[in-house]
C-alpha cells in the first residue's frame, strides 16, 4: 500500500465512527435495472456478482450481463464464497445447504439435524476457521416442519451440524460473524405475526464456535415496522442492514418510522447512517468492485448499487 494510503487509513480507524463517512462524496444509490435480483448477493473471486431470484442463482458479470448459474426450479436464497472460492448456498426449497465445487458438482454440506429436515434455511456465514453458521426460519406456511424449533446452526464439515441458537430468537434471518470471530450477529425477523420480534441481535461466540446465549444484546429494534434481513460489516466493523418499508404491509408491517433501506449501525447498535432504498423488499447487501467499496443491494427484483467511503470485509 503506498505510504499515503497508508496513513489515510490509519487517520480514519483512528477517528470516531460517527465522524467517519459511510458514502462516497456525492454518491447516490443506483438503478441497476429489474433483473430478477432478490436475495443472496456475493461477489465472487472472479469479479463477478451472484444473486437469487425465480427460482434461480444468476451471475452478472463485470460488464453487467446476467446469465444463468443454476436454473431454476432448483432455488436458492443466501450466498457466499468461501475462503476457497466455492460457492455456498441456502437453499429453502430443497431444505438444505450446499456447496457448488469447482467443477460444477454439488456437495450437500446439511440437510438433517438429529434426523429431522430443516425447515427452509435462510442465510449464512463463514467464520475464520471455515465453519459455516446459516439460519433456519420457518415463513408462510407451517405444515411439513420436523422439528418445532427455528433456529441458527453451525456446519463443521459436510454432515456435521450443531445448532448454537434456538428459543434466544424468535425467527432468526440474516446472521453475520464479526470481525476476529469475537461476535453471531442475528437479525430477528418475524414478520408475518402483530408484535412479532423484529430485532437484531449479538451473541458472543466462544472459541469452540459455540454461542454464548447469556450474552445477548439487543442492538437495534425495528418496533413495528419491517425487521432486518440480511446483514454485513465493513472494514471498520460497521453493520449494514437490510430492513424496513416504503409502503406499508397491514396489518403486520409498519411504513412509518422505518423506511426501507439500508441501516448503518456501529458494532453497539448505534445508527450512523441511513441509505434509502426506494423499492420494497429490501432484503439484503453484499460488498463488491475491485476495491470492495461498491454496496450492491437487492429490493424487489431490482439491483441497486452505491459507493461506498470504506471497503467491505
Amino acid at each position: 500500500m503506498p505510504v499515503s494510503k497508508a496513513l489515510s487509513a490509519a487517520v480514519l480507524m483512528a477517528l470516531p465512527l460517527l465522524a467517519q463517512p459511510v458514502v462516497a462524496p456525492g454518491a447516490r444509490p443506483v438503478n441497476e435495472g429489474k433483473i430478477g435480483a432478490g436475495e443472496g448477493p456475493a461477489w465472487s473471486p472472479a469479479g463477478e456478482l451472484f444473486f437469487t431470484g425465480a427460482g434461480g442463482i444468476w451471475r452478472r458479470d463485470a460488464v453487467g450481463k446476467t446469465s444463468v448459474f443454476r436454473a431454476p426450479p432448483n432455488g436458492a436464497n443466501g450466498l457466499l464464497f468461501d475462503p476457497q472460492g466455492r460457492l455456498i448456498a441456502c437453499e429453502p426449497g430443497n431444505r438444505r445447504v450446499t456447496r457448488t465445487e469447482r467443477d460444477g458438482s454439488v456437495t450437500i454440506l446439511a440437510d438433517r439435524y438429529r434426523g429431522k429436515r430443516f425447515h427452509s434455511p435462510n442465510d449464512l456465514t463463514i467464520d475464520s476457521r471455515g465453519r459455516i453458521y446459516f439460519s433456519d426460519p420457518r415463513y408462510g406456511r407451517r405444515d411439513g416442519m420436523e422439528m418445532e424449533e427455528e433456529g441458527v446452526y453451525r456446519i463443521d464439515a459436510p454432515g456435521r451440524v450443531e445448532r448454537v441458537l434456538g428459543l434466544e430468537v424468535e425467527r432468526a434471518n440474516g446472521v453475520l460473524v464479526s470481525l476476529r470471530d469475537e461476535f453471531l450477529y442475528v437479525a430477528g425477523n418475524n414478520n408475518n405475526k402483530v408484535g412479532g420480534e423484529r430485532k437484531l441481535w449479538r451473541f458472543a461466540l466462544r472459541a469452540d464456535g459455540s454461542v454464548d446465549v447469556a450474552s445477548r444484546k439487543l442492538l437495534f429494534d425495528w418496533l413495528d415496522g419491517r425487521g432486518p434481513d440480511g446483514v454485513k460489516m465493513d472494514s471498520l466493523g460497521r453493520l449494514f442492514v437490510a430492513a424496513g418499508l416504503n409502503q406499508a404491509h397491514p396489518p403486520f408491517e409498519s411504513a412509518e418510522r422505518f423506511k426501507g433501506g439500508i441501516y448503518v449501525l456501529s458494532p453497539e447498535g448505534k445508527l450512523l447512517d441511513f441509505i434509502a432504498i426506494p423499492v420494497d423488499e429490501v432484503t439484503n447487501c453484499a460488498f463488491g468492485g475491485e476495491d470492495r467499496r461498491t454496496l450492491f443491494v437487492t429490493a424487489g427484483g431490482t439491483l441497486w448499487s452505491v459507493r461506498l467511503a470504506s471497503p467491505g470485509r
